[in-house]
């Protein structure tokens, strides 16, 4: 008290032997400064009571656009965005878009998908892949058109069985030889209940993979993947569903259609 005194060059207090009470100056230096202290205290009241802005996004998708697709591109985004933290649940090869757990799904699914407030984020295009040794041990014609179903006997289909549910698990296969119209028997080869693991297969030649486009970029860049087809539409794609809004949703979907540039 002592000290503001001096400071101000003022006396603040009267000091007797019963006590010590405010002088006029006193009170009106106190009555001056009791508003701005009610004002700090409602403020840092107001404060205490904001809701926490949470920076972190549950993400639930398949584990095959999680190895292939997302996680491939996952440092740009924290590089963007160093506070928010992005957990994700890759632990099915199906994903329950109505599972509202997660603050964010990514699912494959036909088109038009089965939620209406979904997001396309890629529609998809099917490509066969193979090795180049298993291409070169199939002995085929360079010119796709002059295939024929005895060209294909001694190929063995490499099949995602669990693309959506209550999907054939030939479905894709089913899909790409109708479109090409060739008739062969469809339902033989090798069921995986991923298709990251039918495109593994094709890499280390079992057979051919009926592959989404999106997710063997990489692949077919280095070679470790060949087609000598053309990609055909899938009529199905990658779908975004949003459960919970905040703005580290809002900057994760942002950054998701920067990278497939829409």
């Amino acid at each position: 008290m002592l000290r503001l005194e001096s400071m101000l060059d003022v006396t603040l207090f009267e000091r007797h032997s019963r006590g010590i009470k405010l002088t006029p100056t006193g009170l009106i230096l106190r009555d001056g400064l009791k508003s701005g202290f009610d004002t700090i205290d409602a403020t840092l009241q107001q404060v205490k009571q904001q809701p926490v802005v949470s920076q972190h996004v549950h993400l639930k998708l398949t584990p095959s656009f999680a190895f292939k697709w997302l996680v491939p591109r996952l440092q740009s985004f924290y590089k963007q965005y160093p506070d928010i933290t992005i957990t994700t649940y890759a632990e099915s090869g199906l994903v329950d878009h109505q599972n509202k757990d997660f603050d964010l799904a990514i699912d494959y699914g036909t088109t038009p998908y089965i939620d209406v407030d979904a997001q396309l984020l890629i529609a998809e295009q099917l490509r066969p892949v193979m090795s180049a040794e298993y291409l070169a041990q199939l002995n085929w014609p360079v010119d796709t058109r002059e295939l024929t179903v005895e060209h294909w006997q001694n190929a063995n289909l490499l099949h995602d069985a669990m693309m959506w549910p209550n999907a054939k698990r030939w479905q894709e296969w089913q899909s790409w030889l109708l479109a090409r119209q060739t008739a062969i028997d469809y339902k033989q080869g090798y069921f995986f209940n991923r298709t990251d693991m039918a495109m593994a297969a094709a890499e280390a030649g079992v057979g051919i993979a009926m592959a989404r486009c999106a997710l063997i970029t990489d692949e077919l860049s280095r070679k470790r993947l060949v087609s000598p087809f053309a990609p055909i539409d899938a009529n199905a794609g990658y779908y975004l569903i949003e459960h919970k809004k905040s703005p580290a949703t809002q900057c994760f979907k942002k950054w998701l259609f920067e990278q497939v540039g829409k």
